[in-house]
């Protein structure tokens, strides 16, 4: 059995962890709301990019030829690429596992469907995973969260989209956590490029704008921003989903730390007892020796 100073030690030690993973839960706590702030914002602009993306195509006349390599649907892909999204750092919980599980998961199954299956990578977590298995990256975008702004998505989706073009890429995949609440994180696959439309309403087809200079200068315009939009929103999704993660798992282990000082602290109690009522029966048997 464990000293009384072996014991202290040991709950000295919880102690210290347990501040530690409550304030790194005060900390994604604030960084969450922030966070989440953002995402909130950037999902409205996104959703009203692609409706406008929508309307261009579904109200094109018979006469216009509306075309843009960026909406390309090739039917004989060969090159794909899937990019994971994971965090630069741990202390989250499954966040970054999950990815991971789904990206290989992915991998497996477009390797057998095409040529050449590439994995790319946002967050340094994912990058060592794969590059530990001797799985090359094809494209490394880890340093995107050290400074993480609409310039890195940009950069981002301007390099994606170049090599869309140039038929050095045939599709492009994102795997991703999905925002939903602190408690809830939905890994999503979604592909973006190449860029696809859905089609709209009778009624909104229906009501027509004028376009200056044409439609085709706007959907030109339009596709690329469209693009870097999406994966900044990628980006938003993955860092509060990271925060609400980390938050939970730092609430998590608090909670258990504190189960662990509570358990230990009796056993404590219980050896501390256990001594003095053996220091009592060694005093008492020597005062009946000396009466004796």
């Amino acid at each position: 059995m464990a000293s009384l100073r072996d014991i202290r030690k040991r709950i000295r030690s919880v102690q210290s962890t347990q501040k530690i993973t409550r304030a790194m839960k005060l900390v994604s706590a604030a960084k969450l709301r922030k966070a989440q702030s953002s995402i909130v914002a950037a999902r409205p602009y996104a959703l009203t990019l692609q409706q406008v993306i929508n309307g261009i195509v579904a109200r094109a006349e018979t006469t216009d030829v509306l075309s843009h390599p960026l909406l390309d649907i090739r039917t004989d892909i060969k090159r794909v690429l899937i990019i994971t999204v994971t965090s630069d750092r741990g202390m989250c919980g499954a966040f970054n596992s999950n990815i991971i599980r789904r990206t290989e998961r992915l991998f497996l199954e477009k390797k057998n469907q095409f040529e050449v299956v590439e994995v790319g990578s946002i967050g340094k977590r994912g990058r060592d995973y794969f590059t530990a298995r001797k799985i090359p990256l094809g494209h490394d975008f880890s340093h995107a969260f050290e400074k993480l702004n609409f310039a890195s998505a940009q950069q981002i989706a301007n390099q994606i989209s170049q090599e869309f073009i140039t038929q050095k890429l045939d599709a492009v995949f994102f795997v991703y956590n999905q925002f939903k609440s602190a408690m809830t994180q939905i890994v999503t696959v979604e592909q973006l490029l190449p860029i696809a439309t859905q089609p709209v309403s009778a009624a909104a087809q229906a009501l027509d704008y004028t376009y200056e200079p044409s439609k085709q200068a706007l959907l030109e315009d339009v596709l690329p921003r469209y693009l870097a939009t999406q994966v900044w929103r990628i980006l938003l999704e993955s860092v509060a989903s990271e925060h609400g993660a980390r938050m939970s798992a730092m609430e998590a282990a608090t909670k258990n730390a504190t189960e662990m000082i509570e358990g230990l602290t009796l056993v404590y109690n219980r050896a501390r007892q256990a001594g003095i009522t053996k220091e009592l029966i060694e005093i008492i048997s020597g005062a009946d020796a000396q009466k004796g």
